[in-house]
């Protein structure tokens, strides 16, 4: 699944402060392989050079919730 610009995602990345946290896509650039990375921003920061399959669509209901 490929992500685009103010998606909100969560983050599957066991090396990562943010680890299972959900975010906003701020940036997708496409790497020298043809691949896409993402900058995602979160209340507290920001991960740079994250791989697809690293993301997952954040459930609504869920993104809903953090706006509260």
């Amino acid at each position: 699944m490929s992500f685009e610009k103010d998606d909100k995602v969560v983050l599957n990345d066991k090396h990562s402060e943010f680890d299972g946290e959900t975010g906003t896509v701020t940036q997708v650039i496409e790497s020298m392989f043809g691949e896409p990375t993402y900058t995602i921003s979160f209340d507290e920061g920001q991960e740079v050079g994250i791989a697809e399959d690293q993301l997952e669509a954040a459930d609504e209901d869920a993104a809903d919730e953090d706006d509260e």
